[in-house]
């Protein structure tokens, strides 16, 4: 199971947002940079980066800071937010990032998403945004009139192997993770998640790391680090 620090990019700075919520954030850095190396001297193997104003406009909006954790740290990322055509794609992969994260134009345009697959294959990971059960989109402010569940199976028909959920009432909360939630999808679903929201401490790890088995493939962690509530190295050294 991969630990993944999360990188959320909004001005060019490192923030978290509560509930997805653009007016409670907190700034947590203006060197994102710096941070991704911190990251990879703990040990991280993967980093996840999001660009808020992109998911928000439609269009990636931090591509210079992209480029400069890309060359800078040498670590392979996903990077997600405002992607939403193939030339987005294809100019991301370009860029150097490993996987490009689908949200809003994946839930919206099943057209489109059939043929990002098939053009871009495991090269793409869609991250399923949901709250209460249904999935949102454009920055988490729209719904997309569907379930967690019916998403996730209308994915693993088209032939994704695996997915991004993302519990947004737990996001930015520490309020500990949806882990029936995730377990009731890994068995729904047959799919590989990689967990993300509401991770508080090394006790929430302990318990997705129990879902290895039934295939969580990953978790990603972000305010939880930022915040002190324990260390990447402790993380990395409690799942292995």
């Amino acid at each position: 199971m991969l630990i993944i620090p999360a990188i959320d990019l909004k001005c060019g700075k490192v923030v978290r947002l509560f509930q997805g919520k653009f007016n409670r954030q907190k700034v947590y850095s203006a060197d994102p940079a710096k941070v991704a190396k911190h990251w990879a001297r703990q040990g991280a193997k993967f980093l996840h980066i999001v660009d808020l104003d992109g998911a928000a406009s439609g269009a990636p909006k931090n591509l210079e800071v992209l480029k400069k954790i890309i060359t800078q740290v040498g670590l392979p990322v996903e990077f997600g937010g405002g992607v939403r055509s193939m030339e987005t794609i294809s100019k991301l992969l370009s860029l150097g990032v490993q996987r490009v994260i689908l949200g809003t134009k994946a839930a919206s345009d099943a057209k489109f998403l059939k043929q990002a697959w098939k053009k871009f294959g495991e090269k793409i990971i869609v991250s399923i945004d949901a709250k209460r059960g249904k999935v949102l989109t454009q920055g988490w402010n729209c719904g997309a009139g569907k379930t967690t569940l019916v998403f996730a199976q209308e994915l693993k028909t088209i032939g994704f192997k695996q997915l991004i959920y993302t519990d947004i009432s737990k996001d930015g909360t520490l309020a500990g993770s949806n882990i029936s939630g995730i377990k009731e999808l890994l068995k729904l679903t047959g799919l590989n998640i990689i967990a993300s929201g509401g991770v508080c401490g090394l006790q929430d790890l302990v318990k997705l790391n129990q879902l290895k088995k039934h295939g969580l493939s990953g978790v990603i962690i972000g305010k939880a680090l930022y915040e002190g509530k324990f260390t990447l190295v402790e993380a990395l050294k409690l799942i292995n």
